[in-house]
């Protein structure tokens, strides 16, 4: 626990993006007790914002892995941080459609 703690107050430190993500996860939180969300709607948006820290931090361990085995700059392993940026892109974007159709039609 206290590794898996760290780990998460490592990459909230060094990442601007996992920051990002902290400071949406607050406000779309707050918006759901503000809007009296059900349990439903809860598990909709808790899973959204789970997708997206966990996608950071499976991106952040994989280039933190990329520029150990790689230092210098190679093609493969661009294309590798690409890719694992791609997958945190797509969780945000399912993000983003799970807060319009949650919380929207709430306003």
């Amino acid at each position: 626990m206290r590794f898996a703690l760290s780990g998460i107050l490592t990459m909230l430190k060094s990442e601007n993006n996992a920051r990002i993500h902290l400071l949406a996860s607050v406000v779309v939180i707050s918006l759901g007790f503000y809007l009296k969300l059900n349990t439903t709607e809860w598990l909709w948006i808790a899973l959204a914002i789970a997708l997206v820290w966990i996608m950071e931090a499976v991106n952040t361990a994989f280039e933190a892995v990329i520029d150990l085995l790689s230092p210098d700059f190679h093609p493969l392993a661009g294309k590798a941080k690409d890719i694992a940026a791609g997958a945190v892109l797509m969780a945000a974007i399912f993000a983003i459609v799970v807060a319009v159709v949650v919380l929207l039609p709430k306003f």
